[in-house]
């Protein structure tokens, strides 16, 4: 039946339309998803086993929830996608603050106009997209913001006495009735103001200035926190969390390649940027690893979490990177390069908060040192290890590749290089390629060329190269005539 055609009280008793509660609502349409094999959280990589499971037995025992959790692990969109749990439409009373069932209504209003208009009380249809309502905790919410409060402008334009509950202006949570309320950060909210919200979730009513005021909200309340010991901002009370039926842990990506999809749904990448700049697998692997480097540093702050919103900016900052340089060139298409990977420090020295020491270290060293980890631990996956690595070992892989290095020579390789620059550099070092060639040889031209620079700075990062950074680019020479230069 078409719903929304119908447009008064009269006609929609006569329809099948039957009232529900938004908890209803929601673990009914859950049940039809999983018997149909569906899924409104698909955009939610990661979480098929742990989070996602919870939160359908939380829906279908019609709990509210809070998702507890480091920044960065999808909380608020998890939140925002049940909105497609609920039904298409709903009706509701026309001219109600609170979205008034015109079947069950629970206001002063909704009752009086119906008590006046009958069957022709008029009704408005509400699309689920509507129906979602969200709120950033932060110290100066008040309990008039959420809750309500007595509006003396009010009274005085309606000439009402304070005895009088018109008088009332309704806060967020009233307003929200028969929808999903979202409070993001709910430690951040000051203890008095967490201890307003106990008879809402409790009993499902409304105190508001001691007025006998009961209305019997039906929200579905979704709560985000972080840790409580991760934070000295403040804690949820210990009551308010007894109210909370379901505590859902959420986490970081587990695994390289569930990042990956998350980071490539999210960057916001142009066309014109993907039609230029190709982005080799190696690539993509390594700005995933630079993430779970992060996490483990030492000089950044654990507690804190590290957003899977770094690998989104830095992928961005990456292709904008090799946009400009090829633009600068004047090429038609590029691909990503290693030296690149400098244009997203400053999407990694925003996302991290860092320790004492990590401070004292600068910023910009700690993200060059994530970086230059993540090669470290990638290279180890894709070439003979180079842990312990000893000249004079017989069956050392890179021995003339650091020979070639140790009879003087050196390269650099720049910014600003154009791709064919870039490739007669690595070229130039005949050995490299010879290694790449042998170990990898099914890869495509730019992630050769790619693995190629990946070994020159994985050789520094062991002490077998020295990686000299330049004003636009790294020059790479042998380790002990450099240290005779005094270079390092």
């Amino acid at each position: 039946m078409d719903y929304p055609s119908i447009k008064d009280l009269g006609q929609l008793k006569k329809s099948a339309y039957h009232s529900k509660t938004i908890k209803e609502e929601l673990r009914a349409n859950l049940i039809e998803n999983i018997k149909s094999g569906k899924s409104v959280f698909h955009e939610i990589h990661g979480f098929e086993n742990t989070v996602i499971p919870d939160l359908e037995r939380a829906i279908l025992s019609g709990h509210n929830i809070n998702f507890l959790g480091l920044r960065g692990q999808a909380k608020t969109k998890i939140a925002r996608l049940m909105v497609q749990l609920l039904d298409e439409y709903i009706p509701a009373i026309d001219g109600s603050e609170i979205n008034d069932d015109p079947l069950n209504p629970i206001s002063n209003f909704g009752m009086e106009l119906i008590g006046e208009k009958g069957d022709k009380t008029p009704i408005k249809w509400i699309h689920r997209s509507e129906r979602y309502y969200e709120k950033l905790a932060t110290p100066d919410v008040t309990v008039a913001d959420l809750i309500g409060d007595v509006d003396p402008i009010k009274a005085a334009n309606l000439k009402l006495s304070y005895a009088d509950e018109r008088v009332i202006h309704l806060g967020m949570i009233p307003r929200a009735n028969r929808s999903i309320f979202v409070i993001n950060e709910l430690p951040d909210l000051q203890a008095r103001i967490q201890v307003a919200l106990f008879n809402i979730l409790q009993e499902g009513d409304v105190q508001i200035r001691g007025f006998k005021l009961r209305l019997n909200l039906d929200v579905q309340f979704v709560f985000t926190a972080n840790p409580e010991d991760y934070t000295n901002r403040g804690s949820i009370v210990t009551p308010l969390k007894d109210r909370i039926g379901s505590q859902i842990l959420t986490h970081y990506p587990e695994d390289i390649e569930v990042s990956k999809k998350i980071t490539r749904q999210e960057a916001k990448l142009k066309e014109s940027q993907t039609s230029l700049v190709a982005i080799p697998e190696l690539a993509r692997d390594l700005l995933e690893q630079i993430a779970f480097e992060a996490r483990d540093n030492e000089y950044i702050d654990s507690k804190s979490g590290v957003s899977a919103r770094l690998t989104i900016s830095a992928l961005e900052n990456l292709m904008s990177g090799a946009e400009r340089r090829a633009l600068m060139n004047g090429g038609k298409k590029t691909s990503i390069r290693l030296s690149d990977f400098i244009s997203i420090i400053p999407a990694i020295t925003g996302k991290v908060e860092l320790v004492y020491e990590g401070e004292q270290e600068g910023a910009n060293l700690v993200a060059e040192h994530i970086i230059s980890s993540a090669v470290k631990t990638q290279i180890s996956e894709l070439l003979p290890s180079l842990e312990n690595l000893k000249s004079t070992d017989a069956d050392n892989r890179y021995k003339d590749l650091i020979n070639w290095f140790g009879e003087g020579n050196s390269i650099e390789i720049l910014s600003d290089f154009t791709d064919k620059e870039y490739e007669n550099t690595l070229a130039k070092v005949h050995p490299l390629a010879k290694v790449v060639e042998k170990y990898q040889k099914d890869l495509v031209k730019n992630e050769k060329l790619f693995l190629m620079e990946m070994l020159l700075w994985a050789l520094a990062e062991h002490s077998k190269l020295n990686k000299e950074k330049l004003t636009s680019g790294y020059n790479f020479s042998d380790l002990f005539s450099s240290y005779l230069r005094g270079e390092i």
